[in-house]
Parts: C-alpha cells; sequence; structure tokens
C-alpha cells in the first residue's frame, strides 16, 4: 500500500524547524494585535462599529485585512493593507508606464520589493490619518482623546505606521525563515481565523442557534467545495517545443501546454469593489443633517443606497466584482507576455502564428474561461447578503466567515500545502520513491 510523505512532515527537522518558526512568529503578530494605539477612546469606536451600516462594512474589511486589529484600534490597526495596496498601485501602473514595466523586467522582483516598500510607507502614513480623520468623524461620537494636531495625534499616526512596518516585517521573516512566499497571506489567515470564535459566540447567543449553526456550516462546506472546484480549474492550451540538438543529435519537438486559470485575479476584485462601494456612504456621511434640507436629504439617500443593505447595493456589487474580475486578470495577463515569451523559445500553438496572434489567441481564451469565474465571484460575494436575508440572523459576522475570509482561507490553505509538499520532495521525501 502506498503511504504519503506528509508522514515525515515532523521528522524532518528543517521542515519542523520552519513550520515552528512560523507559528511561533504568527503568536507574536497576534499578540501585537491587541496592543492599543495611543490616543484612542477604544470603548467609544467599538460601540460605534456595532451599529454596522456603510461604516461598519468598512471597518469589517479593513479588519479582515489587518487580521481583526481594526476592531481593537490596535498598533496593527492597517495590518499590511498599505502593502497590499503599494503591490496593487504598482501592478496597475506598469502597463501604463512602459519604463516602469521595462525596469521590472531589468531588475526583477528585488526592484519589484523596494519600491513597494517605499510607496508602502507614504500608503500608510495617508491610510493612518485618513482611519483616524475618518473614524473619528464617521460614527457621530469622537474617538481621540485629545482634540487639535498635537504631540498625542502624532503619536498615533508614528505608532499606526510603526505597526503596519512590523506586520510587514513579520511576514517577511515567515516568508525567509518559515513557509517559504506564504507571510503575508498567513498573516490576513491568522486574522480570518482568529475572529471565527467570537462570531461563533455571537452565533450562540441567538434563538435556535444549534440548527442556524448546522445550515451555515453546510454552506460553508458546499461554498469551499465550490472555491476550490473553480480556483483550481485552468484551461490547457497546447503549445508545440522545437526540438533541440544535443551533439550530432536533434531531439524531437515536446509537446506541452500552457495552463490558463480560471479566476487569475483571486480576491482582489472584492477588495476593489467593497472599497469603492463604502466611500460614498462615508463621504455621504459628512452631510447628513446639514442646514441644507436638500443636500442633506440627497446624502440620507446616498448613505441609504450604499449602506450596506439596500438592494441596489447589492446588484451593483455584485457587477463590480464581475467587471473588476476581467479588469484585473486582463491586466495579470498582459504582463505574462505569452506571446512575444514563446516567439523568443521559438514554440507555437498549433494552427496559430506567433507573436501578436498567439497573444491575441490566449487572451481571448483567458476571457471565455475568465466569465464563469468573474460569475461565481460575484456570487461569492454577494452570498453573505443572500443568506442574511433568508436566515434569522443579525449580521454578516454570524456566519463565522466572510466571503473574503473564505476566498483567503481556501488560497492560502491550498497554497501552503502544495509548498509543505515541495518542500518534502527537496529533502527526499516523495511519494513514489517511498512506494518503491
Amino acid at each position: 500500500m502506498k503511504k504519503s510523505a506528509w508522514r515525515f512532515l515532523w521528522k524532518s527537522e528543517d521542515i519542523r524547524n520552519k513550520l515552528l518558526i512560523t507559528l511561533l512568529l504568527l503568536v507574536i503578530y497576534r499578540f501585537a494585535a491587541n496592543v492599543p494605539v495611543p490616543g484612542i477612546d477604544r470603548s467609544v469606536f467599538q460601540q460605534a462599529v456595532a451599529t454596522g451600516g456603510a461604516s461598519g462594512n468598512l471597518v469589517n474589511l479593513l479588519d479582515l485585512l489587518s487580521g481583526g486589529a481594526v476592531s481593537n484600534f490596535s498598533v496593527l490597526a492597517m495590518g499590511v493593507y498599505p502593502y497590499i495596496t503599494a503591490q496593487i498601485i504598482l501592478q496597475l501602473l506598469m502597463p501604463i508606464i512602459p519604463a516602469l514595466e521595462e525596469k521590472m523586467k531589468e531588475g526583477g522582483q528585488k526592484f519589484m520589493e523596494k519600491w513597494t516598500m517605499l510607496l508602502t510607507i507614504p500608503m500608510a502614513l495617508l491610510s493612518a490619518v485618513g482611519q483616524i480623520n475618518i473614524f473619528n468623524t464617521m460614527f457621530g461620537v469622537p474617538i481621540l482623546t485629545s482634540e487639535g494636531f498635537g504631540l498625542p495625534i502624532v503619536a498615533t499616526v508614528i505608532s499606526m505606521i510603526a505597526g503596519t512596518m512590523l506586520g510587514i516585517w513579520i511576514g517577511q521573516l515567515i516568508s525567509e525563515f518559515g513557509i517559504p512566499n506564504q507571510g503575508l497571506s498567513l498573516i490576513i489567515l491568522s486574522g480570518v481565523v482568529s475572529r471565527i470564535p467570537v462570531n461563533l459566540a455571537q452565533l450562540i447567543q441567538s434563538d435556535g442557534w444549534w440548527w442556524l449553526l448546522i445550515v451555515i456550516l453546510a454552506i460553508l462546506a458546499v461554498t469551499t467545495f465550490a472555491v476550490v472546484y473553480v480556483q483550481e480549474g485552468q484551461r490547457k492550451v497546447p503549445v508545440l517545443f522545437p526540438g533541440r540538438r544535443v551533439g550530432t543529435r536533434m531531439s524531437m519537438p515536446v509537446r506541452s501546454h500552457i495552463p490558463l486559470r480560471v479566476n487569475m485575479a483571486g480576491m482582489i476584485p472584492l477588495i476593489f469593489a467593497q472599497t469603492l462601494l463604502s466611500f460614498p456612504a462615508i463621504l455621504a456621511s459628512y452631510f447628513i443633517g446639514s442646514q441644507a434640507a436638500w443636500l442633506s436629504n440627497f446624502a440620507q439617500t446616498i448613505y441609504d443606497v450604499f449602506g450596506g443593505t439596500n438592494i441596489w447595493y447589492i446588484l451593483v456589487f455584485f457587477l463590480l466584482v464581475v467587471g473588476f474580475t476581467f479588469f484585473y486578470t486582463t491586466i495579470l495577463f498582459e504582463q505574462q507576455a505569452y506571446g512575444d515569451n514563446l516567439k523568443k523559445q521559438g514554440a507555437q500553438i498549433p494552427g496559430v502564428s506567433r507573436g501578436a496572434p498567439t497573444q491575441k489567441y490566449l487572451s481571448k481564451v483567458q476571457n471565455r474561461i475568465t466569465l464563469p469565474g468573474a460569475l461565481f465571484l460575484g456570487f461569492v460575494a454577494v452570498l453573505p447578503y443572500i443568506v442574511t436575508a433568508i436566515l434569522p440572523i443579525a449580521n454578516q459576522s454570524m456566519l463565522l466567515v466572510s466571503s473574503s475570509g473564505l476566498l483567503i482561507v481556501v488560497g492560502t490553505v491550498r497554497d501552503t500545502f502544495n509548498i509543505i509538499e515541495t518542500e518534502l520532495k527537496l529533502h527526499g521525501y516523495d511519494d513514489h520513491l517511498i512506494a518503491r
């Protein structure tokens, strides 16, 4: 009987040390996530967050990306969100600025990492000032313990920026000394998982919680299976590589394929759409109660439409997720430059000319397979609103895991398992070799 190489997971000293280092760093991060920011009245903030609405939706989004630190307004309240934003901005700028794209090709990953870190600092500054200003006014009650712009506010901003840099540093340490290339993903995953007990406790306090729990677990199981199925879905486009000359002999042409994923964008479209939809209601909240009656009424209408419970909000959210999925997939796909790369290698898709026609053909195929992936991602995005409307639960937190959180969990766990399997094979623990 074939035995799995996973039984050697704890016997390999190198892999065991990487797992222990990863666990230790995640514990340190979770500890730092509960260190409060100076100058913030956390009790007032938590009471304001409980009111929900558009403001609560934005807080929940930031809370997800920060690993649950926003709800406590800790030094890690921004989490690694500025770093993720900086990465997205650079990815969006590369097709627009050819010089930047050329620098990226020359410098590779080191160039990308350098400029991402440089861009993270101003993004963290803007995010810190923006969070403090928005949260201090959007809820109708001040969360700052002092007024004006003085040393207490400066200390609050510096603490938040330092917390973000600490989170990024911990993530880099995990990627370097722990599980490779999974630092930031595991940090966000730890935040998602850490919120499950709190959400479960809130669910248990409701009437008839036991059958609600069964229904919610069933929904999560089915959704998880569907997410894995779609995330693993790909279209294999056949490619013919030319034969190579080895000495006096010419090898035969090699047949291979290009795997085009159904969902190349991951959860980024959900972040784009939810952030974009939150800001109209936040801006409108500044004008509610204005002395001009027409302005106050208009602001109230905008707030109601984009407050997170209106049917139009759900419909627009779905359409934006679908649109952003195509948009972000197109950007990522163009960066691959399959047409030029295959032409340089002398490879060709059967029946398609090399160069630009190959890129056009692959782009057409990618758009076709992205459509079902985009529609599925849009459905997953609005699923919590549908379930909340059907089941007698107070809010989406009682669903244990949000849509974005579920995508993070599935994607991170899948990638982590693949990396561990690769590590086992590199250390000689291969299933096929062991079976022999």
